[in-house]
């Protein structure tokens, strides 16, 4: 059994999708785009105008606030802002659990930090918060918070299991993946370094089984709190990470090939998608490696698949890569070390390709209950090195289930050199196959791990050199997306940043394209607990924007509570605007006598 199998299974577990379309096609979706773009000038009148968002307007910013929600957020900001209490808080928590009893700890911490980041402990509980933050324009994004509680050596050991294959483990062929697709023990513990993303270890199918089930029970509770509601999933929840290591492997090596041969064809340093081969060409190199005779390339290269341009792109030669093309016999690339051809595609076990299928069937019951219930599914991004599977999965789900609307949303990690070329390709892919783009851009969560990673391993660091090229990277994405949505009422982005100016750019270039928050276009999104004074000002000038809503029990939810600590060290560190926001409504409040505001 091997990978290509993944291809059929895709089909069958994610559906059909029609072969790329050639450029006519493309010219019709972008006719369909435009009158609706007309329909929507048309209604612009009825609208209202956009009100100003001031982001410095405490009384506003804070209405849905009262006074000691206020002062909670200025002790938690405050006790993050110390560097003793950090390095040590996880004694600090033992400690104070085993003096206070069970009991009082839970009160304590439902008191800082848990009430501060958590919105409470089950589905019941959290929905007096949800309809309060509706109330005030703020939608909720849920997710059960709770993770298992693994020592570094535990979570070592289930990674370096789950992430080799039966035949790696005995000896065999581990030199047939790149470094960066090989489990390595130093690295073993995925948390290690990072503070804003959670992170599954895989135990076994029963396990995965829960976590989909969990998950469909915080869909089913965000389609019954709002009409409006968002989910988010992680695919290393859903399944053996082995399969994502091997398909990122296969991905980036077929990629990798396509821009070599455009470099014998003097193409090399183009754009994604200005980079163009010449079939001719291209068949001429393949006649030469020897990989198939004329004959059989010939039926590869057909105007049913690539249209009549003589050229093939990068969105073309991902194409080739599918069962349903005979290429997919002979799928080798160049080892560029030895020289030789090696096959592209990798092994698996019948037990090792039921679990792949597994995984898809998952990712499949979780998409169809999103879109019964009416809610969007985010798949979050993860590490780089599992990232193109997770990416390559997504829009298989997105080429089925975002036919009429965006349900589900890919993301985009910003802090990646590669990420404006993969945004520009699959906002292509969607023009050309119809489907609806839907994005959810972030700055990123993994920066120092994957430097670490790419320096001890030897391979090229993945992450934009520094923090002021991931804000260009970021706002260069953003941008394209925007005008993407100008001309396709029917795409969609979350803009999940903290970063008042990165919003403050979004607003901007929303007024300049004639974007309206009616529109539902362009969501916001940031954690629960954390930049109110951006989300709620946003919310009550009509915008769609939402808070990123953890929930489970106060002793599950620690290892979430720890890395928002965590985080909120870094934002005490910087300009410390929200401290000085709070003190300063706090102040506003003390001096007007109203200390004791109800929010109504």
């Amino acid at each position: 059994m091997s990978l290509r199998r993944t291809f059929p299974v895709l089909r069958s577990a994610l559906s059909r999708r029609a072969p790329l379309s050639t450029a006519p096609a493309t010219r019709e979706q972008h006719a369909a785009g435009l009158e609706a773009v007309r329909g929507r000038g048309a209604a612009e009148a009825a609208r209202p105008p956009v009100p100003a968002v001031d982001f410095g307007n405490t009384q506003e910013a804070y209405r849905s606030r009262r006074s000691w929600e206020l002062a909670r957020n200025l002790l938690v900001l405050r006790l993050c802002a110390s560097p003793a209490l950090l390095a040590r808080h996880e004694q600090l928590l033992r400690l104070a659990r085993r003096l206070l009893g069970q009991r009082l700890f839970d009160r304590l911490m439902k008191m800082t930090f848990y009430g501060q980041f958590v919105a409470g402990e089950d589905q019941e509980s959290i929905r007096p918060l949800i309809q309060h933050n509706r109330a005030f324009g703020v939608g909720s994004i849920l997710d059960y918070g709770v993770e298992e509680d693994l020592t570094p050596d535990e979570a070592e050991r289930k990674e370096m299991e789950s992430c080799s294959s039966a035949s790696e483990r005995a000896g065999h062929g581990t030199s047939k993946r790149e470094k960066q697709f090989q489990a390595h023990r130093a690295f073993g513990d995925r948390r290690d370094g990072i503070v804003s993303a959670r992170t599954y270890f895989y135990a076994s199918e029963a396990k995965c089984d829960s976590h989909m089930e969990t998950l469909l029970r915080c869909i089913e509770a965000s389609g019954g709190a709002s009409e409006d509601g968002f989910s988010a999933i992680k695919l290393t929840a859903l399944g053996r990470p082995q399969f994502l290591l091997q398909f990122s492997d296969v991905l980036t090596k077929w990629r990798r090939f396509f821009h070599q041969m455009a470099a014998e064809q003097g193409k090399a340093g183009l754009a994604a998608m200005d980079t163009k081969l010449e079939v001719a060409a291209l068949q001429e190199s393949v006649v030469k490696m020897g990989i198939a005779s004329r004959m059989e390339i010939e039926n590869w290269f057909t105007v049913e698949t690539l249209g009549v341009s003589g050229t093939l792109d990068l969105l073309d030669w991902g194409s080739l890569i599918d069962s349903r093309t005979e290429l997919s016999r002979h799928l080798v690339v160049p080892n560029m070390q030895t020289g030789q051809l090696e096959p592209l595609l990798s092994r698996f076990t019948e037990e090792e390709e039921r679990q792949m299928t597994r995984m898809l069937q998952r990712m499949d019951v979780l998409a169809k209950k999103a879109s019964e219930v009416g809610v969007r599914l985010m798949v979050d991004a993860e590490q780089t090195y599992f990232q193109p599977a997770i990416s390559r999965l997504t829009l298989e789900m997105q080429r089925r289930f975002n036919v009429e609307r965006p349900l589900i949303f890919n993301t985009y990690q910003c802090y990646l050199k590669d990420t404006y070329d993969n945004v520009t390709l699959d906002v292509e892919l969607a023009r050309r196959e119809g489907w609806c783009f839907g994005a959810k851009l972030v700055r990123g969560a993994y920066m120092a791990q994957e430097r670490a990673r790419a320096l001890e391993i030897g391979y090229e660091d993945p992450i934009n050199p520094t923090y002021e090229a991931t804000n260009a990277m970021y706002h260069r994405c953003l941008n394209y997306v925007l005008e993407e949505l100008k001309h396709n009422t029917r795409a969609a982005v979350m803009v999940a940043s903290h970063n008042e100016d990165t919003v403050r750019f979004t607003l901007c270039r929303m007024e300049e394209l004639g974007l309206h928050p009616a529109d539902c276009q362009v969501y916001f999104g940031q954690l629960l607990g954390m930049c109110d004074q951006i989300s709620f000002p946003l919310g009550q000038a009509g915008f769609p924007v939402y808070k990123y809503v953890p929930y489970g029990p106060v002793m599950e939810v620690l290892p979430y509570l720890s890395r928002r600590a965590l985080e909120n060290s870094g934002v005490m560190k910087g300009a410390q605007r929200e401290w000085q926001l709070l003190w300063q409504e706090l102040k506003r409040r003390l001096r007007t006598g109203s200390l004791f505001h109800r929010p109504a």
